[in-house]
């Protein structure tokens, strides 16, 4: 599995992969959730010109991704959840909201090899390190939070849980480091740098070019 970047500037080049990803949300997000909407596709107001998609994809078949929106402007925490975050929404350029991070049914939980779930979030990592980012803001159910700490991130929650769609719901802020990378690679045998930038001008940090994760 690779995972690609798309931004505003290639966007054009994966039109066909987005309608299928959009479909897939639908299907994750509203479907599984015993919902529906008439188009079939689940797109909501935080899929703007400034939101950035990582896909992990094989050939052209999407196997997990996320979503990362910019803290400037409008995200799920500052418009939808504030009282989540005791100190107010975080509005800071170099941090990023992640949302919508999912794997396909078939490929969740899988033992042989580096899971799905862990290529994706060190994707993130990687990502946020390659553009200079700080920290993500995450808003999830309570149960995720143990999980991402056992893989290695370091979050922090923004507030007390709060009971959403009778759902414990929180919100964390997640460092953007070298050691948040390194860990999830060999906590979870991530080979590496996992990121396609296709039709972008690759943007590397040193780190990820340096700190190759122990076997």
């Amino acid at each position: 599995m690779d995972v690609h970047v798309i931004r505003r500037d290639n966007r054009h080049l994966y039109s066909e992969i987005l309608e299928d990803y959009f479909r897939l949300r639908h299907q994750i997000y509203v479907v599984e959730r015993f919902l529906d909407r008439p188009d079939k596709r689940e797109i909501d107001q935080f899929d703007t010109d400034e939101t950035v998609y990582l896909l992990g994809l094989e050939g052209r078949s999407i196997v997990a991704g996320m979503r990362l929106v910019p803290t400037t402007g409008p995200t799920l925490l500052s418009d939808l959840f504030p009282k989540l975050s005791l100190d107010g929404p975080i509005r800071r350029s170099d941090v990023y909201e992640l949302s919508r991070i999912f794997v396909v049914p078939n490929r969740r939980g899988e033992h042989a090899g580096p899971r799905t779930e862990a290529v994706i979030q060190a994707a993130a990592i990687e990502y946020g390190l390659s553009m200079g980012l700080s920290a993500f803001t995450i808003v999830l159910e309570s149960w995720w939070l143990p999980r991402l700490l056992d893989q290695g991130w370091v979050a922090r929650p923004l507030g007390l849980p709060l009971d959403i769609e009778s759902m414990s719901t929180v919100a964390v802020m997640v460092d953007v480091n070298e050691q948040a990378w390194t860990e999830i690679c060999t906590r979870r045998s991530v080979p590496g740098p996992m990121l396609v930038w296709q039709g972008l001008s690759a943007v590397e940090h040193p780190a990820i070019r340096d700190l190759v994760p122990a076997a």
